[in-house]
């Protein structure tokens, strides 16, 4: 049994954030039937290099994007401008729990498929609508894209050197963050209308989520009236907590309490900073950050990240090395947890793709389907879930509605 067994969704969603959400759901059992352009696809399937697998319409294989975001999916090509088209949207709204879209804003409206109508015809839809900037306010018309939020939301003032320019952080942070709030939405849709009956509007924008993930940052803004700034690694409320420099490179240390503060200065044979007046508790570290950190790294400086690492873990201390992307998956931890998981592929063969972060004892989260070839189940859904005959599929393909 896996916990949303009994749950379909329709992915009409393209690129990242929707994607993201409806694999998640996928990984919890739910059916995702995702319905892409004919012949493209989901453009995500073109952003490459790397491409693995066989060549197919204008693309050299699967690219590794798509593979990350789409597995647990079973991929339904359907021309939505064509009538047929949107009668295959309509009967498969019918028998879905979940509609998942990211067109731009009023597009799906045009062509009888908005939320008003579908609400209308089947009521116990959950419809989540995922874009830029939300269907209200006078930007709702503004299609959005990670980096530019990531900029107009704020997240770059805070990212990057003190004295540097603003930084985007390395991955596409705000469209990932959406796609969980997304589906935690939809998993809250769905209890309550256990409770009702009734189905009703998701709406989660790009430009939202990330104004939630301002988080902690945004609550010293709003409480305190100061407007954070970069810090580059250090944390604005909290020090030491940032990479420091050893004589061979760099590593992460924080000591978030007084009493990691005093473990740091015994471990570190610097009892005088204990009682220094500019380091005695962390609103005096906050304030004297520079010199903080100049002490701190002076000491470092005489020894290897290795060195160190070894004397903090033993201490309690928490603290890690800066990996790479190839060390993390190495990591035993990462090993330990199954953090790379495999899925034999129709034309890639066996590929490797990211673990499951959400660990359930009874009712895991599974591979059980493999990212999908472009219109790999065309008729398996049409034949079997809306009961379409082969002349009826061969005629929809000369039609060009699939």
């Amino acid at each position: 049994m896996r916990p949303l067994d009994n749950i379909r969704i329709l992915d009409i969603t393209r690129a990242l954030a929707g994607p993201y959400c409806t694999m998640m759901l996928g990984d919890l059992g739910a059916d995702v039937i995702k319905v892409e352009r004919p012949e493209s696809g989901d453009e995500s399937r073109g952003w490459g290099p790397p491409f693995v697998g066989k060549p197919y319409g204008p693309y050299p294989g699967e690219s590794a994007y798509f593979i990350a975001a789409n597995r647990n999916k079973r991929s339904l090509t359907v021309n939505i401008q064509t009538s047929e088209g949107q009668e295959i949207i309509r009967r498969l709204a019918d028998i879905s729990d979940v509609l998942v879209e990211n067109y731009r804003s009023g597009a799906l409206d045009e062509m009888g498929l908005g939320y008003p109508d579908l609400h209308r015809l089947y009521p116990k839809l959950i419809y989540c609508s995922i874009s830029g900037y939300g269907r209200s306010g006078p930007f709702a018309e503004r299609p959005g894209y990670d980096a530019i939020l990531q900029a107009e939301g704020g997240m770059m003032s805070i990212t990057g050197p003190v004295d540097g320019p603003p930084s985007r952080v390395g991955i596409p942070i705000i469209d990932i963050t959406s796609g969980m709030f997304a589906a935690t939405a939809i998993l809250a849709a769905l209890h309550a209308r256990d409770l009702t009956g009734e189905g009703q509007l998701v709406d989660i924008s790009l430009f939202d989520a990330h104004i939630a993930l301002l988080s902690n940052a945004a609550s010293n803004y709003l409480v305190g009236g100061e407007p954070p700034r970069r810090l580059g690694n250090a944390h604005p409320n909290v020090a030491p907590y940032e990479a420091f420099s050893a004589r061979d490179g760099w590593f992460v240390l924080g000591a978030a309490n007084e009493k990691q503060w005093g473990l740091l200065c015994d471990m570190l044979g610097r009892a005088d900073m204990k009682t220094d007046s500019r380091f005695a508790a962390n609103g005096n570290r906050v304030a004297n950050r520079e010199m903080l950190v100049d002490e701190l790294n002076k000491t470092f400086s005489q020894r290897d990240v290795n060195d160190w690492l070894a004397d903090l873990i033993q201490a309690g201390l928490p603290c890690g090395p800066i990996n790479s992307i190839p060390q993390v998956f190495a990591h035993p931890q990462a090993q330990a947890r199954d953090m790379t998981l495999e899925s034999e592929h129709p034309t890639a063969g066996t590929v490797r793709l990211t673990g499951f972060p959400y660990k359930l004892s009874e009712t895991p989260a599974e591979i059980h389907r493999p990212p999908p070839l472009l219109g790999e189940h065309n008729e398996e859904v049409l034949t079997t879930l809306l009961n379409y005959s082969p002349e009826d599929v061969a005629s929809l393909r000369k039609k060009g509605a699939i």
